[in-house]
């Protein structure tokens, strides 16, 4: 019986060589939790800027998402050959210099053209540094993608906060996105020496006993096969649904619901925030213990319970509470997806986290649609409960997250197409 050559199977500490690569997997995921919010705090500067009435700045973010999608698709094909270390060597920094150039953009034209070039380096980032840190944790041989995901938010914090000292210090936006992601852009290219090379991050599927053809075929990538992702994907795209709905009009249920003061209102998106990056903190602990299934089915639980209180919410306190639960439910839901993809892609193709992916774009598109559509035509309470009945369903899809237990003869099951 062929046995899985990690750490944790060889009873050692990580080499250096993998503590190399988890370190500049950290960076790489700082640097584009940096990036995003360097951008996203600055969107009503860029609408001013520019005199984008609110259906077009609308037209212009739901451009990101759908070109992320695509991004994504091909990093996954050009990663299941070439690996992601070449994507991310090229494309982060190709994403920061797009948020450069959208602060430089003298007009419309020019402003949508980097924010195509966002796009397209958004989701090849998210799914090149997700293919990393499941090589990382494949090779620790433990749960360590959540801890990657928490310094993403960090990072997201930090860029929020870089974005409010800009605009105390009046700086304009090409010298506010240059300070953070002209050193970002040169962090994420020294990074990049450091992460997995091909070789390193593909394996050949364990097998039985390998025969001759086996032999032949052991550096081909092993196929993946739709049918199991599935959950997976459903759970990616309801998760975004619940956070595009937060993201986007978190502030103004808190407004036009409860009627928040101007000083609490940011409160809410606060919570959601700082729940989300504490959770994650101490989730690879939670999932070595309780497993990935239980914690996703405790997460789809709690992010239910968390949209119930925001529909019902009489009282301030009390929808700042629901958006507190629904930050600590909904974070563990994307590392575990692309973790749980990871493991049905033993050949470390890429492929399977590719597609999951995808379904952030498609979950965050629905959300803002969605959401958006139900508040003009029956309320912001009514249109919090289509998160809610999706966060619901996340729990039915926990089961999806299970690692398949190894056959009699086997160490790993293997997807086939």
């Amino acid at each position: 019986m062929p046995v899985e050559d990690t750490a944790s199977a060889r009873g050692t500490a990580p080499a250096s060589r993998d503590r190399q690569a988890r370190l500049a997997t950290f960076a790489v995921f700082f640097v584009q939790g940096l990036t995003f919010a360097t951008l996203l705090t600055q969107v009503a500067a860029l609408q001013k800027k520019h005199g984008l009435t609110d259906g077009e700045l609308t037209i212009l973010l739901l451009v990101v998402p759908v070109i992320a999608g695509a991004g994504s698709a091909l990093a996954g094909a050009a990663a299941s050959r070439w690996g992601s270390r070449l994507i991310l060597r090229l494309v982060q920094p190709l994403a920061c210099a797009a948020v450069v150039l959208a602060g430089l953009a003298p007009n419309v034209p020019m402003l949508v053209a980097a924010n195509i070039l966002f796009g397209l380096g958004l989701g090849g980032v998210d799914a090149g540094m997700n293919m990393q840190g499941v090589a990382v944790e494949r090779e620790y041989g433990r749960a360590v993608l959540t801890g990657f995901h928490a310094l993403w938010s960090v990072a997201a914090v930090i860029g929020s906060v870089w974005a409010s000292a800009a605009a105390t210090l009046d700086l304009g936006l090409p010298v506010t996105f240059a300070i953070a992601l002209v050193p970002a852009a040169a962090v994420s290219v020294l990074s990049s020496l450091w992460l997995y090379r091909p070789e390193e991050e593909h394996r050949a599927a364990p097998a039985p006993a390998k025969t001759t053809d086996q032999t032949a075929n052991a550096a081909k990538p092993a196929g993946v096969a739709w049918r199991p992702i599935i959950p997976l994907c459903l759970a990616m795209a309801f998760l975004y649904v619940g956070d595009s709905s937060v993201s986007n009009f978190g502030t103004v249920f808190m407004d036009k619901v409860v009627h928040a003061s101007a000083t609490v209102i940011p409160l809410a998106l606060g919570a959601y925030q700082l729940t989300t990056f504490l959770v994650r903190v101490g989730g690879d602990f939670a999932v070595r213990r309780w497993g990935p299934a239980a914690i996703v089915r405790a997460g789809g639980t709690v992010a239910t319970l968390g949209f119930v209180a925001i529909v019902a919410a009489p009282t301030v306190p009390l929808a700042i509470a629901g958006f507190a639960l629904t930050g600590i439910g909904l974070s563990v839901v994307a590392p575990q997806s692309f973790s749980a993809a990871g493991r049905l892609d033993p050949a470390g193709t890429g492929v399977a986290i590719a597609r999951v992916n995808m379904f952030n774009y498609v979950g965050f598109i629905v959300g803002a649609a969605l959401v958006g559509g139900l508040a003009d035509a029956s309320g912001f309470r009514v249109a919090f409960g289509a998160p809610l009945v999706l966060a619901a369903a996340i729990i039915l899809l926990a089961r999806g997250f299970q690692p398949r237990k190894a056959g009699p003869a086997t160490a790993t099951t293997v997807v086939t197409p």
